[in-house]
C-alpha cells in the first residue's frame, strides 16, 4: 500500500467517525434542538473527511474539485434545513430542554 492509500483510509476512517458521533448524538440527546447540532456538525465534518479521503484516493483534480463542490452544497443545505426546521418548531412552541434544578 501506498502512503496516498493509507492515507485515504485514515481520512475515511476518521470521517465514519463523525458519522457514527452523529448518530449516537441523534439518538442519546435530549431534544430536537440539540440533535439537530449534532447531527449538523457530525455530519459536514464526517463528509468532508470522507470527501478528502475520496478524492486523495482517486488522484484526478476533476473529482476532488467535484467532492469539494459536492460537500459545500451539503453544508449549506444542511444549515439552511436545520435553521428552518428549529424556526418551525419554536413557532409550533417546541420549547429547548434545560435541565431541572
Amino acid at each position: 500500500m501506498t502512503v496516498s492509500e493509507i492515507s485515504s483510509a485514515v481520512l475515511i476512517a476518521v470521517g465514519l467517525f463523525f458519522f457514527i458521533a452523529g448518530t449516537i448524538g441523534l439518538l442519546r440527546l435530549p431534544d430536537l434542538f440539540a440533535r439537530l447540532h449534532a447531527l449538523t456538525k457530525a455530519d459536514n465534518l464526517g463528509l468532508g473527511f470522507v470527501a478528502a479521503g475520496v478524492a486523495l484516493y482517486s488522484a484526478s483534480w476533476v473529482i476532488a474539485l467535484k467532492l469539494l463542490l459536492i460537500w459545500m452544497l451539503v453544508m449549506l443545505s444542511s444549515a439552511v434545513a436545520s435553521h428552518l426546521i428549529a424556526q418551525a418548531a419554536l413557532r409550533r412552541g417546541t420549547k429547548p430542554w434545560q435541565k431541572t434544578p
